[in-house]
C-alpha cells in the first residue's frame, strides 16, 4: 500500500507524516513521533493504556488508524505537564495519592480522566469509578487512583 501523507497537531505541535493507511495511531505516536508515553497494551481496545484525546475525546489509539485523525488535534500524556515540566494538577493528585505503581496503565488513565473530569468537573465516587471502567490497572486495587481523581476534582494539591 502506498503511504498517505497525514497532518496532525500533538500536543500543539504540528507534524506531517507519511504512513501506510494501515498504521495505528498509537504505532504513529510513538515509532513515527517518538512518543512513547501512550503504551500499549492488550492491543484489542480492553485495556485503556493507549488512550489518548483526539479533538477533545478520549480514544483507544489501538484501535484508530493515523489516516482516520488526518487534521486532528491529538493530545498524549506528554502533553500534561506544563512547558516548565510542572504537573497538570491531575498529574499531581496522582502522585500524591499514589495513584500509581508500575505506571504502565498510568498515561491511559490520565488521559482517560482529563476527558471524564472535563465532562463531569464535580462527579461523585461512583462516576469515577464507572470512569474508570475502561483501564485496566493490575497493581493498585484502583483506591489511591480514586482518591486522586477526588482530589483532582476537588482541585486541590497535596
Amino acid at each position: 500500500m502506498q503511504p498517505r501523507r497525514v497532518t496532525l497537531t500533538v500536543n500543539g505541535q504540528r507534524y506531517e507524516i507519511f504512513v501506510e493507511p494501515r498504521r495505528l495511531l498509537c504505532d504513529a505516536l510513538r515509532d513515527d513521533l517518538g512518543l512513547t508515553g501512550t503504551h500499549v497494551g492488550c492491543e484489542h481496545g480492553v485495556c485503556g493504556a493507549c488512550t489518548v484525546l483526539v479533538d477533545g475525546q478520549s480514544e483507544r489509539s489501538c484501535l484508530t488508524f493515523a489516516v482516520q485523525v488526518d487534521g486532528a488535534e491529538i493530545e498524549t500524556v506528554e502533553g500534561l505537564a506544563s512547558e516548565t515540566g510542572a504537573l497538570s494538577d491531575l498529574q499531581q493528585a496522582f502522585w500524591d495519592c499514589h495513584g500509581l505503581q508500575c505506571g504502565f496503565c498510568t498515561p491511559g488513565i490520565l488521559m482517560s480522566m482529563k476527558d471524564f473530569l472535563a465532562r463531569n468537573p464535580s462527579p461523585s465516587e461512583g462516576d469515577i469509578r464507572r470512569a474508570l471502567a475502561g483501564n485496566m490497572c493490575r497493581c493498585t486495587g484502583y483506591e489511591s487512583i480514586v482518591e486522586a481523581v477526588q482530589q483532582a476534582a476537588r482541585g486541590t494539591r497535596g
